[in-house]
C-alpha cells in the first residue's frame, strides 16, 4: 500500500483528483467507488509518521459508507435516481482526494515533510470529511430501497462527519516543536543533543540509514520543483529540512544499509532490453528525446523539436500528417523515465534540458542561514572522522562526502574549506577496495570545485589518483579516477604534469581496452581533456591510442562511444602526424560510413571535423575518395542545412575544398595530383 517510488507523477499534497464524467454508468461508477473505498480502508494498518488519529477517523467513516456502496452495487440503473448518481459522482471525487492524502501521509521519504505540515494536513482532512458530510446530507436515501440497518449506518456516518473535528495531534505538535528547537540550536552554531534528534526520528519511523536517505532524496526532489517556481516561498524551509536530514544520516547511523534494488526495477532493466532504442528518438530531430511530449494525435516528440515545427507555421502532426486540433503538449513522464533508465544502463549520456541544467545553480547557496550552519557543523564532523576515526568510520565519512558533494556546489565548498581533502587523499592508497572506491568518488566530486584542484595537487593527489587508475582494486574505482583526471586537467599546469606521467597515459590506454562501455567512455573523456595541451598530442600518439580509437569505430555498437572516439581522432588529426597515423589505421572509410549513418548531430559534426582535417593533411588521396562519395556530399548538405553553427562552418569548409578539387580535375584532361599544403587558405574552425 505504501507508495515507495521516487518517481513522483503527482506533487505531494496536490490531491489532483479527476471529476468523473456525468455520463458514466451507475454500475461502473459504483465499482470504481468501491475500489477507491477499499484502498482507503486498506491504509488502516499502515504506519503514519504524523496525523494518525485524523487518518484513522477518516478511514472509519469510509468503512461505514463502503457497506452502503456494496449494498446498492447490484441495483439496476433505474433504481438509482439522477440525484443519487450525482451524489455518488461527488463522493468519488472527494474519495480520490482522500486517497491521495492518505498516500502522502504514509509515503516513505516524506515523513519529516508531512510532520512539518501537520496542521495543513489536519485542515485537509477536515475539509474533505466536511465535504463528505455535505454530500450525505442531501443524499435522498428514501429514494433507494435499503435495509433499515444500512440506512441507519449512513445516517450515523452523516451525523458523525458533521460533528468531527480534525486538528493537529498533541503528540505531533510536541515532536514538531522539538524539531523547531533543534533547528534553533543549529542557528546558534551549537551541536544539538543527539538524544533529542533520535526521539523525533523514532517518532516518525526513521530508524535506518536508508530510510533517512530516502527523506533526503524526497526533499531534494521537492526543492528542485520549488526552485523552478516564481516566488520560491518554501525554498528556505526545504533547505533547512535537507540540512537536518543530511546531518541525521551522517551522524546518527553507524551502519549504512544500502537500499536494495527493488524487484520491479530489476524486471524493468530486463524490459528495457526489449525496447528498440530508435523508438526513443524524436521523429523530427532523430536525437534521443530529452523532454518527450505528446501531441493531440498521440504521437510523441521532443519538446524543442515540435515547438520549432509549430513556430514555423505548421498545423499538422509531422509523422501522421493529421491536422492538430490544438497545440497542447502533454509531458510524457513515463517515457522520459524509461529513456533515462535506458541511457543509464547502456552508459549513454542523457543531456538535461536547459531548465534542468539551471537547477544546479540553486546549490551555490545554502538556501537559509540555518542550513548553512548545519552544513558547517556537519563538514567539521566529517573532517574529524577522516583524521581520527576508525577505518570503518573513515570509510563511512568518505561515502557521506561522496553523497554530499555530488549535486551541491555549496556542500562542496564547505567540505573543501574545512580542510578534509589531505586526509581523504590518504584513503586512495587503502588496501580496502570499498574504501578506495568511496574515497575516489568523493575526490572526483570535490575536484569539480575551483579551490580544490590546487589543494589536491599540493598534497600529492595527482600521484594518488594515477595510482588508483593503474592499480585500483575495482573497475569502478579506475573509472572514477579517469574522470577525476579530466577535471584536474582543466588547469593548464596539471594537464602538463599528467601528460608527463607515463603511468597516467598507460592507465588510460588500459582502461580504454576494457570491455565496459563506462571504462571506455571515462578513458576517452580524460584523454580529450589532456589533448588541450599541445605537447600531449605527441604523447597520446606515441602510446598507440589511435589504433584503439579506430578499432572502436569498427567494433562498437554504441553510437555515443563512436562519436567520442571520433571527437578525439578529429583533435589528433589537426596535426600532420596525427592525420597520418589515423590514415594508416584505415579510419577514412569508417568515418565516411559513420557520418552517413549517424543519427546524432554531435556525431555528424565530429565526423566532418575529422574528414576536414584529413583533407587538409592527407592531400589528393583523401580528396579523390571523398569527392566521389555521394553519401558524403549528401551528409554535408544536411549538416550545412540543419547542423550547429560550428558544424555548418566545418561542413562548408570541407565542401569548398572538394569543389575546388573537382574544378582542378575538370580543368585538366590529364589530372595532376593536387596537394593541399598546410598554408592553404581554408576557413576551418
Amino acid at each position: 500500500m505504501i507508495r515507495k517510488s521516487n518517481d513522483f507523477n503527482r506533487r505531494i499534497l496536490s490531491l489532483a483528483a479527476i471529476q468523473p464524467c456525468e455520463c458514466t454508468s451507475p454500475a461502473t461508477l459504483l465499482t470504481s467507488l468501491i475500489n477507491v473505498s477499499r484502498k482507503i480502508c486498506g491504509y488502516r494498518s499502515e504506519f503514519f509518521g504524523s496525523n494518525k488519529r485524523n487518518a484513522i477517523k477518516a478511514i472509519s467513516q469510509i468503512e461505514i459508507l463502503l457497506m452502503f456502496f456494496e449494498e446498492i452495487q447490484g441495483r439496476k440503473a433505474e433504481d438509482l435516481s439522477d440525484s443519487v448518481v450525482l451524489i455518488l459522482l461527488e463522493l468519488h471525487f472527494i474519495f480520490q482526494k482522500l486517497l491521495f492524502l492518505l498516500e502522502d501521509c504514509v509515503l516513505e521519504g516524506a515523513r519529516l515533510f508531512m510532520l512539518m505540515k501537520s496542521e495543513f494536513v489536519a485542515n485537509r482532512f477536515q475539509v474533505l470529511i466536511r465535504s463528505v458530510a455535505l454530500a450525505l446530507e442531501i443524499l435522498p436515501l428514501d429514494s433507494i430501497d435499503l435495509p433499515i440497518e444500512v440506512v441507519e449506518f449512513v445516517e450515523l456516518a452523516a451525523k458523525q462527519t458533521r460533528k468531527m473535528k480534525f486538528q493537529i495531534d498533541r503528540e505531533d505538535e510536541e515532536i514538531l516543536n522539538e524539531v523547531r528547537s533543534i533547528l534553533a540550536v543549529f542557528d546558534c552554531r551549537v551541536t544539538p543533543d543527539n538524544t533529542q534528534i533520535k526521539r523525533f526520528l523514532d517518532y516518525i519511523g526513521i530508524k535506518t540509514w536508508s530510510l533517512c536517505n530516502k527523506e533526503v532524496k524526497f526533499l531534494e526532489s521537492e526543492i528542485e520543483i520549488e526552485w523552478s517556481a516564481h516566488e520560491k516561498l518554501e525554498f528556505s524551509f526545504l533547505s533547512k529540512l535537507i540540512g537536518l536530514m543530511n546531518y541525521c544520516r551522517c551522524i546518527l547511523f553507524d551502519v549504512i544499509d544500502y537500499e536494495a534494488v527493488p524487484l520491479v526495477h530489476r524486471y524493468g532493466a530486463e524490459i528495457i532490453d526489449c525496447f528498440n532504442h530508435d523508438d526513443f528518438r524524436c521523429p523530427i530531430s532523430l536525437d534521443f528525446m530529452i523532454d518527450p511530449v505528446t501531441v493531440g494525435t498521440g504521437q510523441t516528440y521532443d519538446r524543442s523539436s515540435i515547438q520549432k515545427w509549430l513556430r514555423a507555421g505548421n498545423s499538422t502532426c509531422p509523422k501522421t500528417g493529421e491536422r492538430l486540433k490544438n497545440r497542447e503538449l502533454v509531458p510524457n513522464l513515463a517515457l522520459r523515465r524509461i529513456i533515462r533508465r535506458c541511457c543509464s544502463k547502456h552508459s549513454i549520456p542523457y543531456p538535461e534540458s536547459s531548465k534542468q541544467k539551471r537547477n544546479i545553480t540553486r546549490t551555490i547557496v545554502a538556501g537559509s542561514s540555518t542550513a548553512e550552519k548545519i552544513v558547517w557543523v556537519l563538514a567539521k564532523y566529517l573532517a574529524r572522522l577522516l583524521e581520527t576515526g576508525t577505518p570503518n568510520e573513515k570509510n563511512r565519512a568518505a561515502y557521506e562526502i561522496k553523497l554530499l558533494s555530488k549535486s551541491s556546489i555549496f556542500y562542496r565548498s564547505y567540505l573543501v574549506e574545512v580542510g578534509l581533502i589531505p586526509n581523504l587523499l590518504k584513503l586512495l592508497r587503502s588496501s580496502d577496495g570499498l574504501m578506495q572506491k568511496n574515497a575516489i568518488a568523493a575526490v572526483l566530486n570535490l575536484s569539480k570545485h575551483s579551490k580544490s584542484k590546487r589543494v589536491i595537487a599540493e598534497n600529492r593527489g595527482l600521484e594518488a589518483i594515477i595510482n588508483v587508475l593503474t592499480m585500483g582494486y575495482t573497475t569502478e574505482a579506475r573509472q572514477l579516477s579517469a574522470y577525476t583526471l579530466f577535471y584536474m586537467a582543466s588547469i593548464e599546469e596539471y594537464r602538463k604534469l599528467i601528460g608527463q606521467t607515463p603511468e597516467a597515459l598507460m592507465g588510460l590506454m588500459n582502461l580504454l581496452k576494457e570491455d565496459s562501455d563506462r571504462s571506455k567512455k571515462n578513458a576517452m573523456v580524460a584523454i580529450y581533456g589532456l589533448l588541450t595541451h599541445p605537447e600531449n598530442h605527441r604523447r597520446v600518439l606515441s602510446i598507440g591510442a589511435v589504433p584503439l580509437l579506430v578499432n572502436l569505430l569498427e567494433t562498437s555498437d554504441r553510437e555515443t562511444l563512436i562519436a567520442d572516439s571520433m571527437e578525439i581522432l578529429a583533435t589528433l588529426a589537426e596535426k600532420p602526424e596525427g592525420a597520418a597515423a589515423i590514415m594508416r589505421c584505415g579510419a577514412l572509410s569508417l568515418t565516411m560510413e559513420f557520418m552517413s549513418s549517424c543519427s546524432s548531430s554531435a556525431g555528424r559534426e565530429y565526423s566532418v571535423c575529422l574528414l576536414l582535417a584529413l583533407c587538409i593533411h592527407g592531400g589528393c588521396e583523401v580528396l579523390q575518395i571523398l569527392a566521389k562519395s555521394e553519401a558524403v556530399i549528401s551528409s554535408l548538405y544536411i549538416i550545412i542545412r540543419e547542423g550547429t553553427a560550428r558544424g555548418r562552418r566545418k561542413a562548408g569548409s570541407l565542401m569548398r575544398i572538394l569543389h575546388e578539387h573537382c574544378e582542378v580535375v575538370a580543368a585538366s584532361s590529364d589530372p595532376i595530383p593536387v596537394r593541399l599544403s598546410n598554408e592553404r587558405s581554408v576557413q576551418a574552425w
